[in-house]
Order: C-alpha cells, then sequence, then structure tokens
C-alpha cells in the first residue's frame, strides 16, 4: 500500500482520484498542476504548481519526497508531461499508472473527420466549412493562423494569446455544457463546420450531439500515442486496483470540467 502518491493532475478523474486518496488514513496525496490556469477549484490533499524541469527533474522530486507511487492523469493531449513521467518513473523504480478517460467514438449519423494533428485539421477545414467552432482550448491555435477566409469561433476556459486566425471570435466558458445549450450555439454563430481534440468524457461531449442533430462536419484531432510499453486504465477504479488500494469510492463515473 503506497504511502505517498504523486498525481499529476488538471483534470476530473485527477480530481476523483485525490479525493478518494486524500479520505484514507496513512495515505499521502499531492497533485501537481501545470499552472496553466489561474484559478483552478481547490483540491484535497496537497499541491504544487509548476513544472519539474523535464524527466530528470521529476525523477529529483521523487527521490527526495520519497514518493511511492506516481500517477500520470494529465489531459490525453499532454504528451510532454507523459513521456517525462514514463521516464523518471523507470528511472526511479517507482511505480506509475497512467489514467487516461476512453476518448470519442463516432455513432450513427456522424460526420467525423479523422485528423492526426492541429495543422492537419487545419488544412482540411477549407472544403468543409466557412464558419468554424474551434473547441481546441486555448494551446495549439497557432496552426490555424494562417487560415485565411473562415471565420472563427474559438471558446476557452481562459483568454487564449495569439497568434490567432485573423477572423476570429473568443467565448470564455468551462464546461460541463449541454446539449441543447451547444445546439443553440452553433445555430446562434450560423456554425457549419466543428473542431475539436478527441478529450474523451462527458463535460464537453454535447458538441459533438449537436453537430450530429445539425448535420455538421466534425474534424476530430487523434489523441498523441503513449509512450513505448505504456498502458493506460481508463478510469479512478483501474488505478486503486493498480495501487492495491481497492475500488470503494471510484464507482463514480460522473464527468465534470477540466481544471
Amino acid at each position: 500500500m503506497p504511502a505517498h502518491v504523486l498525481i499529476l493532475g488538471g483534470t476530473t478523474e485527477a480530481r476523483r482520484l485525490a479525493a478518494d486518496l486524500a479520505a484514507r488514513p496513512g495515505i499521502r496525496v499531492t497533485t501537481s498542476l501545470a499552472g496553466r490556469v489561474a484559478r483552478p477549484g481547490v483540491l484535497p490533499g496537497e499541491v504544487r504548481v509548476g513544472g519539474f524541469g523535464g524527466p530528470e527533474g521529476l525523477a529529483g522530486w521523487l527521490r527526495e519526497h520519497q514518493v511511492d507511487a506516481l500517477v500520470d492523469a494529465t489531459h490525453p493531449f499532454a504528451e510532454t508531461i507523459t513521456a517525462h513521467a514514463a521516464r523518471a518513473a523507470r528511472a526511479t523504480g517507482v511505480p506509475a499508472v497512467v489514467l487516461r478517460r476512453p476518448g470519442w467514438r463516432p455513432g450513427p449519423g456522424d460526420r467525423w473527420y479523422d485528423a492526426a494533428s492541429l495543422a492537419e485539421a487545419a488544412e482540411a477545414l477549407p472544403g468543409l466549412g466557412s464558419r468554424v467552432f474551434l473547441s481546441t482550448g486555448r494551446l495549439g491555435l497557432a496552426a490555424f493562423a494562417s487560415v485565411t477566409g473562415l471565420r472563427f469561433l474559438v471558446r476557452s476556459v481562459e483568454p487564449p494569446e495569439p497568434p490567432l486566425p485573423p477572423d476570429t471570435r473568443v467565448i470564455l466558458a468551462r464546461g460541463p455544457f449541454t446539449v441543447p445549450g451547444e445546439t443553440e450555439l452553433l445555430r446562434a454563430h450560423r456554425i457549419d463546420v466543428l473542431v475539436t481534440k478527441d478529450s474523451g468524457g462527458r463535460a464537453t461531449a454535447a458538441k459533438l450531439t449537436a453537430a450530429r442533430d445539425l448535420g455538421l462536419p466534425v474534424i476530430v484531432v487523434r489523441r498523441p500515442p503513449l509512450p513505448d510499453g505504456v498502458r493506460a486504465v481508463p478510469d479512478v477504479a483501474g488505478v486503486l486496483d493498480r495501487l492495491g488500494l481497492g475500488t470503494d469510492a471510484a464507482n463514480d463515473t460522473s464527468d465534470g470540467p477540466d481544471a
């Protein structure tokens, strides 16, 4: 049974896991946040904010703070920190678990177009629509900055930094979102194509249902692959199982916004 668990957080699942672990006697839990969100919600246990200085810095932190288990519960597109965590775990021998919520899957009536990257999604846009709902978060918008002749609606939790596409309107909002709300948003802005990352979860999935109901094409950017030899579990219950802690509080599958 681990005594000190470090969670690389920023997601709903990380918050839920921290709450479960912090409620267990004899377990110290620390959640590490990248610091990209100015006002993250209150987290149980200890919290640290900021980077580690690469895999070597993370390995040093694991040793210095006597971490017994490392849980990577970062966003599915946090490719760099996931690679660093895998290297640090190997270097220190600290047991590591990757928690990744399942990705979205198209259903009947969906018009999905697969893209390997944001840049590939930007290249595909001109042939699909002229009014774009760009729901990919505030990071990575530079991939669309050179796209002209299209109107963009960008939604993010905090204001994005330039460069942005030339004709862009920004709205600030945090999920979860509803299908009626997303449908009204798409209609009000006369959106004819949606771009999103395959983040998974229910907090922001309503836009996909709204797009299907309106017959809109959706460009879905694939997740980056996990590092070689790394396998993920899909939920908090899987993490607790791997840590030998059972599943007392892991049956809650509700989904809220990322931190």
